[in-house]
Formats: C-alpha cells, sequence, structure tokens
C-alpha cells in the first residue's frame, strides 16, 4: 500500500514527512508496574510510496541483526537528502525481544521459549489461552500487517525484513520461505507471492537457502515465525537475514546487511540508486561467493547414531559432495565410534554447537541441493 503524505506514528514514536523519530510501543505489562517495550524507529519519506520494515533482536544473542537495523536507520536520519528522496516509510523495530535481550540469550525468561515460534497462525490449535510471548507477539504482528490501531499510520508492512545470526562461525546467508496455500491462498496466488518474494530475497544479496520441506517447516513452527507469520498469514513479503554467528556484532556482515536493506528500499521503489546515502555499497562486497552453482535449502544435519566427542572434518563454506566425510565422533578416550558422511550434495553453514554429541543429534547446519517446489500445500510431507 502507499502511505499518504503525512505524519506517521507507531507507539510513541512520531515521524513527519521528511524526519526520522524514535519512540517505544508498549505491548505488555510487566509485574513490576512497568511496560514491556519495544523500542521503533520510523523515517517518513518525502513523497508518498510503499513501507519496509526492518526487525531485529528476536532473540536476545543475535547482535549483528540488532546493529544492522540500527545502523540502517541512521544511515537515514544522517542523510536528509535521502531522506528528503524516500517514497515512503520504513519502520524498525531494532529489539523485538526485549526479554531476550536483558539475559543476551535466545529464550525469553517469561517461560524460557522461543519468542520466535509464537506470531499468530489461523490454523493453530491450542484449548490454553494464549501466554504472554504469543500477546506480545500478536500484537506487533498486528502493527506490522496494519490490524491495529498502533498509531495514526498507515504503517502496515509492503516487505518486511527480519534480521537475525545463526550459529557459531556461520556463513551469511538469507532464507526464503516457502509459499503455503490452502485455505489461506490458492496456489496462483502463492505462485504470485513466491515471486515477489524471490525478486525481494534476490536484491538483498546475500546467498539464498530455501526453508524446510513443507511438513519440516510447520513441524518446527516456522509458519509462526515472524517472517513466516507476515509471509504465510499475511501474504506479505518477508524473510529471514542470518548474519553470521551470534553473541557479538560482526561489522563487515553489519555493513552488508545494511547494503541489502537499502538494496531492498531500492528494488520496492522507495528509493532510486542514486539516492542510496552515501557510504552504503553492494551487499556482494561484504560476502563471500556460494560455492555451489545449484539452488540449496537449509538442513540440521546428518545426525550421528552414538554419543561421543564430534570432529569436524569441513568448514563453514566449504562444499562437499554426497558421500564425503563431514565428521567423526570419538570417544572420550580418543577411539573412534563413528564416520558421519553427507548425504547430500552442499556446502556448511556453520559446526554445531559444542564438543559433546548425543545419538540423534545434529553435527552441522548445512545448505544441500533442493530441488523441491517453492509453492506448496500446506499438508504437503513429500516436498
Amino acid at each position: 500500500m502507499e502511505t499518504d503524505r503525512r505524519r506517521l506514528e507507531l507507539g510513541t514514536a512520531s515521524a513527519a514527512p521528511g524526519t526520522v523519530d524514535r519512540g517505544w510501543f508498549d505491548v505488555a505489562d510487566l509485574p513490576t508496574g512497568t511496560p514491556e517495550r519495544l523500542p521503533v524507529v520510523v523515517a517518513n519519506g518525502g513523497d508518498p510510496g510503499p513501507t519496509l520494515w526492518l526487525t531485529g533482536g528476536v532473540h536476545g544473542d543475535e547482535a549483528t541483526g540488532i546493529a544492522v537495523v540500527l545502523e540502517t536507520m541512521d544511515a537515514l536520519a544522517d542523510d536528509p537528502e535521502a531522506l528528503a528522496s524516500l517514497a515512503g516509510a520504513v519502520v524498525a523495530v531494532p529489539v523485538v525481544s526485549p526479554a531476550s535481550l536483558r539475559r543476551n540469550a535466545r529464550h525469553t525468561y517469561y517461560d524460557d521459549e522461543d519468542p520466535n515460534r509464537h506470531f499468530p497462525d489461523a490454523d493453530a490449535e491450542s484449548t490454553r489461552p494464549p501466554k504472554l510471548q504469543e500477546r506480545i507477539d500478536a500484537r506487533l504482528y498486528e502493527a506490522v500487517v496494519g490490524e491495529a490501531d498502533a498509531g495514526s499510520g498507515p504503517v502496515a508492512a509492503d516487505a518486511l525484513i527480519d534480521c537475525h545470526t545463526a550459529g557459531v562461525d556461520s556463513e551469511p546467508f538469507a532464507i526464503r520461505d516457502r509459499v503455503l496455500y490452502g485455505d489461506r491462498r490458492s496456489d496462483s496466488e502463492a505462485e504470485a507471492l513466491a515471486a515477489e518474494l524471490e525478486s525481494v530475497v534476490d536484491a538483498f544479496g546475500f546467498p539464498t537457502l530455501t526453508e524446510y520441506p513443507a511438513a519440516e517447516y510447520v513441524e518446527e513452527d516456522l509458519q509462526r515465525s515472524l517472517a513466516g507469520a507476515v509471509l504465510n498469514e499475511a501474504g506479505i513479503p518477508a524473510f529471514t537475514a542470518e548474519l553470521g554467528s551470534h553473541s557479538v556484532v560482526d561489522d563487515r556482515l553489519v555493513a552488508g546487511g545494511v547494503a541489502g536493506a537499502f538494496a531492498v528500499a531500492v528494488e520496492r521503489g522507495l528509493l532510486a540508486p542514486d539516492d542510496v546515502p552515501g557510504g552504503v555499497g553492494e551487499p556482494a562486497e561484504h560476502v563471500d561467493d556460494v560455492p555451489v552453482d545449484y539452488p540449496v535449502r537449509r538442513y540440521h544435519g546428518p545426525t550421528t547414531d552414538v554419543s561421543g566427542l564430534v570432529r569436524h572434518r569441513v568448514d563453514a563454506g566449504e562444499s562437499f559432495a554426497e558421500g564425503d566425510v563431514l565428521a567423526d565422533v570419538v570417544s572420550a578416550t580418543g577411539e573412534q565410534q563413528e564416520t558421519i558422511r553427507a548425504d547430500h550434495d552442499g556446502y556448511a553453514i556453520s559446526r554445531r554447537e559444542g564438543l559433546a554429541v548425543y545419538e540423534g543429534d545434529p553435527i552441522a547446519s548445512l545448505a544441500v541441493r533442493d530441488d523441491g517446489d517453492l509453492v506448496v500445500p500446506r499438508d504437503d510431507g513429500d516436498d
């Protein structure tokens, strides 16, 4: 949708045309009597146009994602010419989960669950009332898709980038979810949404991994992640950017993520290429070339059939072929227990954290060859 040339508000942030404002969006009350609130930044362009949402900090230990959102908004705020040339709005929530950030951890202290698995899904069934995290996620989701009275708006998203990080020593990548069809949309509508999503993800400029097959995707509740819900529930192009390792800010990937966000803004029509703030480069300048030339999907595995200590034989970013040795598992006395071989062609994204493994544990995060469809029925178990 196009935003009118008028003041835009989200929570206490209120931006007149051609300005940036920062504030807070209350999403719950805490037992201490203070509100649980999300930091928000609104950049209101000088002309009408679409709205791009940027989110980070769904997990409190994913530092680079938070930095990307903040530095993207700073780049707009510090360049009056770029801001005046902006057609539409950029709405940012740098920290989606303050309760995770306070403990520098993936999970909140509300109930020690993943805050990125509780966004709305009309097909989710439960006999209990929603818990606090579900209520917080629903309130943010309603603001993203324009269903809530979160301010004078409209600030409903035309696209969303959710900034995360992955495992130790992880390669950066963008996750393209498969678009589900069924009760929510027809297969032809899903095809159109998938094409729009592909255009947005391609513009971001990072290596692309397609998300898990449909049955595994739903089993893992990824349709209830922030990007998954905005895409598959609301039908708005949304994707997850995985920006390297967690816990520390990677300045190289911050620069790459900022460049990617502005490239999406150009693709969506918010900015002309010449209006991108000075100093923002191209995403490809900050990421390595992909070592394979075929489509890939995300895969956690293969798994070990024994317990022991894992010794990896493939580094992040290194390609492999089906049958190649990925790791050995040895006992605590150094005796060989198992040799783990690749069950697909692909390349390594990151190693499993920690030295000890148990029976059934995946040993790595991989990008493996993907011949599956990008548009699938929600209940498809054969993808």
